[in-house]
């Protein structure tokens, strides 16, 4: 069960190693929302996303039970670096499945910082069976992309700074928008926002074509995406929720948002100019919504990563 309590812990463990992210805002971006827009940058977060916070949390705490042969996560790349980079600070071996279509730029780095990647075909392999394989010969403690306490309570701490940070800037009422794949991050924020500020609402937001929470949350049970490939915003495409992500998911969360690949490059470009801050296009959707769908009342929209190709972050900017 994921709880506050587990949130609170998490930040204990991540202080001193997490980076707080600056809560960021411009009046050029409220123009163009009609409306306040803070952007908190998970960006600027240690192997540039928040998956730094859930790897870091369940990391320790796998570390805090015994003895480990080593961690085995499954990835397209941010939770790859995640717990890449907590395993290596911890001194312990990682094992990376990853998509083989994965940015070049994520492979890269998770390899990097030590970890061995193991590639497969999105389309055609099932990545848990085949993470839960290699953890069974190698003798690997699993840490899941989204549907584990520690992780989802790692990155509920993300929820615990924007509630301090928006205070900062006296908001206390205000739409939080959060790109959504498994869940891992919009559910933290919503367990966080609930107990911390309770005047806040969190929507996650979904690429076009990849909107499994929202169809979901519409449909009162959790649906899967037909497709499991075939968008730029790779960060966020999953098969389905967890099964600890979809009831918060449902009972802590408002109506998810759907933004097109488009808005979510525009959104990019606009970050780069007005914020000066790199986002991918999955990290992107949120900030996407906040400026391109209306609503009123302040808006928080998380820019959850900033693992981009040169190639795509050109493909943005020159819109």
């Amino acid at each position: 069960m994921t709880s506050i309590a587990l949130i609170e812990a998490a930040a204990k463990r991540l202080s001193g190693h997490a980076r707080r992210t600056p809560l960021l805002s411009s009046p050029f971006l409220d123009e163009i929302a009609g409306r306040r827009v803070f952007v908190k940058a998970e960006c600027l977060q240690h192997t540039g996303s928040f998956k730094f916070r859930g790897g870091w949390n369940a990391v320790s705490a796998l570390v805090e039970a015994g003895p480990l042969s080593g961690v085995i996560a499954y990835s397209s790349g941010n939770h790859a670096q995640g717990v890449a980079l907590a395993a290596k600070m911890h001194g312990i071996p990682a094992v990376i499945v990853m998509p083989a279509d994965a940015p070049a730029i994520k492979i890269a780095n998770t390899r990097a910082l030590g970890a061995e990647v193991v590639t497969y075909d999105r389309a055609a392999e099932d990545r848990d069976a085949l993470g839960a394989r290699l953890a069974a010969e190698r003798g690997l403690a699993l840490v899941k992309p989204f549907d584990m306490a520690e992780v989802i309570a790692g990155q509920g701490t993300t929820g615990l700074e924007i509630a301090e940070q928006a205070a900062e800037a006296g908001v206390t009422e205000a739409v939080v928008l959060v790109p959504c794949g498994g869940g891992g991050l919009t559910s933290g924020i919503a367990l966080a926002l609930q107990a911390r500020a309770p005047g806040m609402v969190v929507h996650p937001v979904e690429p076009e074509g990849f909107d499994d929470v929202a169809r979901s949350q519409a449909a009162g049970e959790r649906l899967r995406n037909e497709r499991l490939s075939g968008s730029i915003c790779d960060a966020i495409i999953t098969p389905v929720t967890g099964d600890l992500t979809w009831p918060l998911l449902r009972d802590l969360c408002g109506p998810g948002l759907v933004v097109t690949e488009d808005e979510a490059l525009r959104a990019m470009a606009l970050a780069h100019d007005r914020l000066k801050i790199v986002l991918e296009p999955g990290g992107a959707v949120a900030l996407a919504a906040a400026l391109f769908r209306p609503g009123a009342g302040a808006v928080i929209a998380v820019a959850s990563g900033g693992n981009v190709d040169r190639a795509m972050m050109i493909r943005a900017l020159q819109g």
